[in-house]
């Protein structure tokens, strides 16, 4: 492949004033050993801390830092969208602001792409800083996501990985609302390639990220990629309905015979908070495909942009 000529460098951030310049510096440092034109591109999730002016004071010693502010939190599916929209790359890398994932590895990944991958993708051996719950959960939701979707999302992989323009222009063309970007990365295809790390813990500050935002954004993921729950649900149904049908058939056919009364109102009260349960559930997995239908059918933007900053202009 002929050399390559710029390499954009996406990091979104919310609140992270405690980390962001010690998380430039290692970024520049990295890009400074790599042969070829970089930019490096912040993307501001609206955040409410002293990040964003940090990063404007950091314009005047490295002309390479462009920054979108974007007019409010969208959240970082968004933001990565908007940092991917703008950046103009030969090769395009994404890395959280935290320092969980280690900048350097980005030479790797440059090294990966040039063998000829599309996408080169950082997976993590260990998650240093993490709690036992958050990594049994992590892993049960990809063992979930992966045996019921047709699309494979690796394991242990976040979305620190380096793309090339082709897998850029073609993930750029999916505009759907509900972004599980995750999983939009393995969808697009296109060769890829893992490249195994230790993930350290967070440089500083606290993260973003509870159980709460965890939990919806699990549930967002798998229905964004498989409608298999609504299939268990169909099939929850038809078992329940079969086997109320069975359960009443033997009692009238138990009654007309013998004549025994059917007796038993905790039993009758179990089964009915059972079935009531299962039809709630039904309702409620309908209800997230439903709100997703609703979503996209209002066609709204993406995201606004307030101001860019760069060394050239502000705007």
């Amino acid at each position: 492949m002929d050399k390559p000529k710029l390499l954009s460098v996406i990091i979104p951030f919310f609140n992270e004033q405690a980390v962001i310049a010690e998380c430039h510096k290692r970024i520049q440092q990295t890009l400074d050993k790599l042969d070829m034109e970089t930019e490096i591109l912040y993307v501001n999730d609206g955040s409410i801390d002293n990040s964003l002016s940090i990063l404007v004071d950091l314009i005047t010693h490295d002309p390479r830092i462009k920054i979108i502010d974007l007019s409010r939190n969208f959240g970082k599916e968004i933001a990565m969208t908007a940092g991917l929209d703008k950046a103009i790359g030969d090769a395009v890398i994404v890395i959280d602001a935290d320092l969980q994932d280690p900048p350097e590895l980005m030479i790797d990944m440059v090294a990966a792409w040039h063998e000829g991958f599309d996408v080169v993708y950082a997976k993590r051996t260990e998650r240093k800083g993490e709690s036992f719950a958050k990594k049994a959960t992590a892993k049960l939701f990809y063992k979930i996501i992966n045996k019921i979707s047709d699309c494979n999302i690796p394991e242990n992989v976040g979305d620190f990985r380096l793309m090339s323009r082709q897998a850029v222009d073609a993930l750029n063309q999916v505009r759907e609302r509900k972004r599980f970007m995750k999983g939009l990365f393995a969808w697009i295809g296109f060769p890829q390639k893992a490249i195994e790390y230790s993930r350290d813990p967070r440089f500083a500050g606290e993260t973003n990220w509870n159980y709460r935002k965890l939990t919806t954004f699990a549930i967002e993921g798998i229905s964004a990629f498989t409608q298999e729950p609504l299939r268990l649900a169909t099939y929850a149904g038809f078992i329940t309905a079969l086997t109320a049908f069975i359960l009443g058939a033997y009692f009238l056919v138990k009654t007309l015979i013998f004549g025994e009364v059917v007796q038993g109102f905790t039993t009758l009260i179990t089964v009915i908070l059972f079935f009531s349960g299962v039809q709630l559930l039904s309702i409620g997995i309908l209800g997230e495909y439903i709100g997703h239908m609703f979503i996209e059918s209002k066609q709204r933007p993406l995201y606004f942009i307030k101001q860019t900053y760069s060394a050239q202009n502000d705007t």
